[in-house]
Parts: C-alpha cells; structure tokens; sequence
C-alpha cells in the first residue's frame, strides 16, 4: 500500500510552502526518516522526511509549486524487500500466493493481539507554549525502548527537551516526523508494550535498502543529520572523514564544516596561489537555517531593544573580600552542603537584598501600570550549544547561599544536558548574566523582558587602585546594571549597584540582612 507524502503543518501563521528541491526521483529506493523533499516558506527552508521504507512511487509537485499545509506531494510505495513478503514456493501459482500472503499477515495480527499499543505524546511544555519541532528521533520503527529512556527531541521557542518512553516495548509505529510541528497532548508514536511486544507487527517494516550517503559514520551508529548529507555531498566529503560530534556520534552539519575547513588548511601549503580575482557574488558563504530557539532569541532581543528605553550604568567591585571568604570555607562548605561555593552565591544574595530596597528594579510595566514583584525570582543566563537559556531560582530571597548554589547548580546540569522544563526558565524578576566566565571585560547587557533589570557579571582581574592615599594591586570585577528608564530612574539605578558593591566588598552584610 502506498503511503502518502504531505505538507507538515509549517508552524504558526504559515498555511503555505514552495517546493525548493527534490533529493530522491521517482522510482529511487528510500528510508524512513530520509530527507526526500524541501520545502522553502516565507519564515524557514525545511526538509521533509520519508514516512516510510520503500520506493518513491510519485511526485505530485514539482520544483517552484506553491502547496498548502496538508496537500499530497508525493507518494512511497513498497520496495523490492517488502513484495517479497508475498512470495511462496516456486510451484504455486499467483493465487496460492495470495492466500499465503493473507494467512502470514494474519498470523502477525494475531501474534500482536497480546500486546498493548501506547501513545506517547507531546508533554505539556509549560505556560503559554502550545507547540515545538520534532527533532531528532533517537530510535526508529521496531525499536526497543526502556522505561524513562529518550525517544524523540522537541523544540519549543524556549528549549530542547527529550521525550522518554511511558513504559518499556517496542515501537510500531512513528507518525511526527522530524521537522514537523507538533501541538501539545499529540501523539509522536505507538508503542506495543506486554507479552506480545516482541512480535507486535511494524507500520513501517519494508526491509531497509541502504544507500551509500545514508551509511553510518564508523564514528557511531546514527546516519548523519539531513543538513549534514547535503552539505557532505555538495563538497565530497565522505562520511569517513568526518568525525561526528552528536548524540550517539552523528555527524552534525558543523562537524562537516569543521572537516571541510580541516582539508582545506591541509591542503593550502601545496595548492598554487590563487589570483585576485573578485570573488564572485555568495562565493565562500554558507546559509544554515536558525533554529526554533535561536528565533526567539533573535525576536525576544530586539523587542527589548525597541520598547524598552534601556540604559547602562557601571560600577566596579574589589572581590578579594569574597575570594577570601570562599578560601576559608570552601572545602567546608561543599563537604556540608554537597556543592562548591562559587560567586553566584554571592551575587545572587546581593541582588535580593538591594531589590529589597530598590523594588523598581523588580517591576514589570503593564500597559499603564506598574507591577511590583514582593518576592525575588532571579533568571541566571546560562549560553548552551542550541542558544542563550535562562533557569530561574524561585524565591531567592528566601534562601540561603548554599540553597541558592543547590539550585543554580542544578538548572546548570539541565541546561547543559538539555532537560530544563519550562517551568525552569518561566516567571523571572531579574536576571544576572556572568559573561566574566567567557572572559569578558565590560559589556551592556540587554534587558530580559518585561524584566526592567540586568545585572552583568564580567572578568575578574587583577588592577592598581588607589586606597587611603596608597597604589595597590585588587582583583576587581566590573558592574553593569542594564535598565529600563521608563520605569527605573537614574538615581535608582546608580543606588541599586552601589548596594550590590558593599555587600560583596563587605559580605558580612549579607549574613546580617543589612
């Protein structure tokens, strides 16, 4: 039976697509989860996979057609493997094959009666996200799956989370592919779970032909990501030369540039000299389409930029004080509490206590109105290799900096492994961004909205300063406190930062709620 190919819903507001190229042609064998077409919108280019194993059997649109969401596009029909699930012995004739056919296929149904098929579903991702990306399967059809082990990844405009299995089985059936967009509460696959979860019969189970391009990497057992097959195949570079920095050890389209940049300062001692002349036009460029998250961020960002009136204002912090707190009680603190006493701490306790007397910082502008938040719920920017996330420790005010380190801690694992929730990064007052540990010097952080505040963090650095009529040598850190003057006035602004410096030149202060 063929299996139709469609448009994916495109995401919010986007009802139609041009069909920029085709990779396979009609009568070419395909896998499940190949890229087989892509489709260009106003928004994004996107690449749709196959449904299923077989052969390309139609291409409904051609190159440069205009399609809506939902219309047929193509069609795979079974492949070679597949039809030879109808064969029997050479002496029967087309009927007897038929019938055995029939009896065989009926024998997998029944071998399948005993197990029970599951959904596993798109999870509620939080307030006021409603859909994400399928990304990355992590299994395929006939799979094996543990209880609690990742399936499938999700994108939302907030972060990547993987999806794990209700309860252990086998999948039978997978039906978001990747790249389409998914609401919450849909159903992302079919799990046969029970005795007959062994036997239970595949949707998708045509016997996979593979292809050269599709062949694993001897780096690992997954195929490379779609991105990094056509790059691999624009610029001949073959699998084996790449080695794969994803999950499981695919090869991810950057790790194909980094191969491709590799080669060439290999071979530039002995290629001749190349004339001046000018480059032509998209020559040496290279487009790669944003992420879900990174077009949030883009789009958050700028916002800020164009509502908010924001401005810096800095100041400087002598942090031996604290350096040599941490020194004293280091080993102690972590041998009671279970984790090293850093700076966040610190700062994130400083902050609490000068919101306290400065709770403009704290507010939020609603239309006419100004919100004052009477409780501290501290956003830590914290970059990942999909983008800049921010987790939020709740109630900061109310603990303690062991407490606080515990929690920051915690949502930097997350952050780093991919399994923040939403709740983690939803409801912050402000936010602190150590842009110290990139080696920063100075910067003007912008504003996380509709936070009105931001504190920048930056190197701490060894500097001549004067004291009581004398040079020396302080590691000092700058202090940049981002604002919105719509709401936070100069005075308070410039106040705020200077209570952030005496308490941490004087951490004494913090201890004693002063």
């Amino acid at each position: 039976m063929s299996k139709d190919i469609k448009v994916p819903t495109l995401g919010e507001s986007v009802t139609e697509a041009t069909i920029g190229q085709w990779f396979k042609k009609v009568g070419d064998p395909v896998k499940a989860d190949e890229p087989i077409v892509e489709l260009e919108t106003d928004k994004v280019t996107i690449e749709v996979p196959a449904p299923s194993d077989g052969t390309l059997e139609a291409i409904s649109a051609e190159v440069g057609e205009t399609v809506e969401v939902g219309a047929l596009i193509g069609a795979i029909g079974a492949g070679d493997g597949a039809a030879a699930e109808t064969q029997s012995t050479d002496d029967q004739d087309n009927d007897d094959n038929a019938e055995t056919s029939e009896a065989s296929m009926a024998d997998e149904n029944k071998s399948g009666d005993d197990a029970e098929i599951i959904e596993l579903l798109v999870p509620s991702s939080g307030e006021s996200v409603v859909e994400a990306d399928v990304g990355e399967w992590f299994k395929k059809v006939g799979d094996s799956v543990e209880a609690d082990e990742a399936v499938v990844e999700l994108e939302t405009d907030k972060a990547a989370m993987d999806v794990p299995a209700p309860q252990a089985g086998k999948i039978v059936e997978i039906v978001a592919e990747t790249g389409e967009t998914v609401e919450v509460g849909a159903v992302l696959a079919r799990i046969a779970v029970g005795e007959g979860a062994a036997s239970a019969p595949a949707q998708s189970s045509a016997p996979k032909e593979e292809s050269k391009s599709e062949a694993p990497s001897d780096s690992g057992d997954m195929p490379p990501a779609p991105s990094a097959q056509k790059m691999m195949k624009e610029k001949g570079v073959d699998a084996g030369d790449v080695e794969g920095s994803g999950k499981r050890g695919q090869i991810l389209k950057e790790d194909v540039m980094s191969a491709v940049s590799n080669m060439g300062s290999e071979k530039k001692d002995s290629a001749p000299k190349k004339s001046s002349a000018p480059r032509e036009a998209g020559e040496g460029e290279e487009r790669v389409k944003m992420t879900r998250l990174r077009q949030t961020i883009a789009r958050r960002l700028k916002d800020a930029q164009n509502t908010a009136a924001m401005l810096t204002t800095f100041n400087e912090v002598d942090m031996k004080p604290v350096m040599d707190l941490r020194k004293s009680y280091k080993e102690l603190f972590e041998k009671k509490h279970g984790v090293k006493l850093g700076f966040m701490g610190f700062f994130t306790k400083a902050v609490c206590h000068a919101l306290k007397e400065i709770p403009a910082v704290n507010a939020e502008i609603d239309g006419t109105d100004i919100i004052y938040k009477n409780f501290a719920h501290i956003g830590v920017a914290v970059g990942t290799d999909k983008g800049l996330v921010v987790p939020v420790v709740r109630d900061a005010d109310q603990m303690s900096i062991a407490e606080i380190e515990q929690e920051i801690g915690r949502l930097g694992v997350a952050a780093r492994d991919g399994e923040l929730s939403m709740a983690d990064m939803q409801g912050g007052t402000f936010t602190i961004s150590n842009g110290g540990v990139y080696g920063s010097l100075m910067s003007t952080p912008i504003l996380n909205a509709p936070q009105s505040g931001i504190l920048g963090m930056h190197k701490i650095q060894e500097r001549p300063v004067v004291e009581n009529g004398e040079i020396v040598i302080k590691p000092m850190m700058y202090l940049a406190l981002s604002y919105d003057h719509r709401i936070v006035d100069g005075k308070e602004a410039v106040t705020f930062l200077v209570r952030i410096k005496e308490s941490l030149e004087d951490p004494q202060r913090l201890v004693l709620d002063l």
